[in-house]
């Protein structure tokens, strides 16, 4: 009987030409069994209800296409309701991705949230360089809230390529606009969450090396901003070696970076509640 050898997705996600060795992915698209983008949008009502029993039926069969990976996750991940309207989901969308709280639908339910960009802020306040398009791969305080004055450099740290310890003057710490910086730090939540921003630096520059998605500065700082981010609201898991493998991919997937670190929060509450 003939079947269809499917389509190879590895074209979705294009590769540096240097890099030989990059593992070939073994899905394949194929007509008639992966989620497509017409089969996608078939599932969803006029009013955007969506048939989840349909779409997770075509999905166990073959998949997802690569081109909407980015919105059914959203849904897998529980970051919205199937019963949510378009208007409903659009209200949620841009209330996330603003500095207000709001009451968010999901899952029946209204709860009260601090959205992305609120903590995101309140990170910028503590460390100024989140938000800044820079991150730093270097300690900059010690185990004990001393700053450090010379923080070593790596030899690959290269401001201009978005790999960036922090400014200095004369070796010196000294550009950064912050007391919490230069003074010595008590609380010993915030020296925790100071101590791992160097390490999901260092994290980052390692996290698909291969892909060319990854040669722009922006793209290399906005995982690094989403997991100091959550690294910050969540002190009980933190962060921890690997989570930036399991982030990149809803950077990648979703333009919009309140989206992308709303998915990695819910797939985060998935990975704690099998765990604990």
């Amino acid at each position: 009987m003939w079947r269809d050898p499917g389509v190879s997705a590895d074209s979705f996600y294009e590769t540096k030409p240097d890099c030989t060795d990059v593992p070939i992915t073994r899905f394949k698209i194929k007509a008639g069994k992966t989620l497509s983008p017409r089969k996608w949008h078939a599932a969803l009502s006029q009013e955007g209800y969506l048939d989840i029993g349909r779409t997770l039926r075509r999905i166990y069969r073959g998949g997802v296409h690569p081109s909407i990976r980015g919105e059914v996750w959203e849904f897998l991940l529980g970051c919205y309701d199937p019963k949510s309207t378009f208007d409903e989901r659009d209200r949620i969308r841009q209330h996330r991705r603003s500095k207000r709280s709001l009451l968010e639908f999901h899952f029946y339910v209204y709860v009260i949230r601090r959205q992305y960009a609120t903590w995101k802020e309140e990170c910028r306040q503590l460390f100024p360089l989140v938000g800044s398009g820079r991150f730093i791969t270097s300690p900059v305080i010690t185990d004990d809230g001393q700053p450090i004055q010379d923080p070593m450099i790596i030899p690959e740290t290269n401001p201009a390529n978005g790999l960036a310890v922090l400014p200095q003057d004369n070796n010196r710490i000294s550009s950064i606009n912050s007391a919490n910086i230069l003074e010595n730090v008590a609380d010993k939540k915030l020296i925790q969450w100071m101590l791992t921003l160097h390490q999901i630096g260092l994290d980052v520059v390692r996290t698909d090396r291969t892909l060319v998605f990854y040669e722009k500065q922006e793209n290399l700082s906005k995982l690094w901003d989403i997991l100091a981010v959550y690294a910050w609201i969540d002190k009980e898991v933190g962060y921890g070696q690997g989570m930036s493998d399991l982030c990149s991919p809803m950077i990648i997937l979703l333009d919009d970076e309140a989206d992308a670190f709303w998915c990695f929060e819910r797939l985060m509450r998935r990975y704690v509640s099998i765990l604990s």
